[in-house]
């Protein structure tokens, strides 16, 4: 339920639409033929990207300057979007950074890390979700999280934090919408691998290792139509097989009482190593 919701002359709203996965999810719906609305920071970013997204075939374009932080921001974004165009089919709530946090700090960036990657999705889903149920049409709400927030590395906890709780969000929001009598919107949660983006800090080509923004958006259209709700996407790198497992020995972690993060624990490197040859 809800791929019907792509299609021309519908609306697709989509946050951190001026680069990376957003532009190119924002390009592919607008080959379909959809109206596209991105919302980002910086306006020459956002003109640039309105330019690119109009020539590939839109029925209709608008950029706007968003902080996704801003629950208001959104609100008036939402009033908007239906005053022109009706209201919104496709909702994707992207928007992410990934500045690097540790244990102790520094505070700010916690906060902020919070307030894109995770208070980005609760605002974009609480602003559009009461117009998209009104309407009655079929609909798709897809939030980005990050296998980082499954099996929650070292390194960023910030980061990880962020995106574990998109994930307890995203399937919130799929079984309520699943539960509501008549609803005909479905949200997923897409799962990116490695992929060469703005994110990808410090690397000016793209590693071997990763997927472009572009594989991941074909990726996720393709599962999309097939209804998944996790959208776990593969890279050139590392399998889907192999994904499964790292994700099931994080699980196995509680249920076998391992130390947290036990994948990265000398003790038991040898038990993770024949976990993933069995």
């Amino acid at each position: 339920m809800g791929y019907a919701a792509i299609a021309a002359g519908h609306v697709a709203v989509i946050t951190g639409g001026a680069s990376g996965i957003g532009l190119a999810a924002a390009l592919h719906v607008a080959g379909l033929g959809l109206r596209v609305v991105i919302a980002d920071l910086g306006a020459d970013r956002l003109e640039t990207a309105r330019g690119r997204i109009a020539a590939a075939g839109a029925a209709d374009v608008w950029a706007v300057e968003l902080d996704v932080a801003d629950a208001a921001g959104f609100a008036t974004l939402e009033a908007e979007v239906t005053r022109r165009w009706g209201g919104a089919d496709v909702v994707m709530l992207n928007a992410g950074i990934g500045p690097a946090s540790d244990i102790t700090g520094p505070a700010d960036v916690w906060h902020r890390i919070l307030d894109v990657n995770l208070w980005g999705v609760i605002n974009g889903a609480q602003a559009f979700l009461p117009g998209m149920l009104e309407r009655g049409r079929e609909g798709l709400i897809i939030c980005t999280g990050s296998k980082q927030g499954i099996t929650t590395p070292p390194g960023n906890p910030a980061y990880n934090v962020s995106k574990a709780g998109v994930k307890v969000f995203t399937e919130a929001l799929e079984h309520d919408l699943r539960s509501r009598e008549g609803a005909r919107i479905s949200a997923h949660l897409l799962i990116p691998g490695f992929v060469f983006t703005g994110l990808t800090v410090g690397v000016a080509e793209k590693p071997a290792a990763a997927w472009t923004a572009e594989q991941t958006v074909d990726f996720m259209m393709a599962s999309l139509e097939r209804g998944d709700f996790y959208i776990l996407c593969p890279d050139n790198d590392v399998p889907r097989a192999l994904d499964e497992k790292r994700i099931l020995w994080a699980a196995g972690d509680i249920v076998e009482n391992r130390p947290p993060l036990s994948r990265w624990h000398k003790d038991h490197a040898e038990a993770f190593k024949a976990h993933l040859k069995g």
